[in-house]
């Protein structure tokens, strides 16, 4: 079973970066959630998908993977790129546009 190695992003309701700075190891599912007959319920007999490990860097989750013998894949984050813009650029005159409301 593959373990995961990544940064984690920040949810759609979220626009600082908290609980994004540590990495976390987890397990790729090795099979499939099922749907329990009875009740309705999702379900899985992967007990590892319940296991969620964070590290304060990538250096220490490679580390541990490593020194338990688990093999890893490790995705890098996707950083977002910032623009500046300030309000006064909605009125210069080289603005592209015309300024409506």
């Amino acid at each position: 079973m593959v373990a995961r190695i990544y940064r984690p992003s920040r949810n759609a309701m979220q626009s600082g970066v908290a609980k994004t700075k540590s990495w976390v190891l987890d397990y790729e599912p090795e099979h499939a959630r099922m749907v329990e007959p009875l009740m309705g319920y999702t379900s899985s007999a992967d007990m590892r998908s319940q296991i969620r490990l964070t590290f304060a860097t990538k250096e220490e989750a490679v580390a541990y993977a490593e020194k338990r013998g688990i093999p890893f894949r490790v995705f890098e984050p996707h950083e977002a790129e910032r623009k500046k813009i300030s309000y006064s650029d909605n009125f210069a005159f080289k603005r592209m546009g015309q300024w409506t409301h």
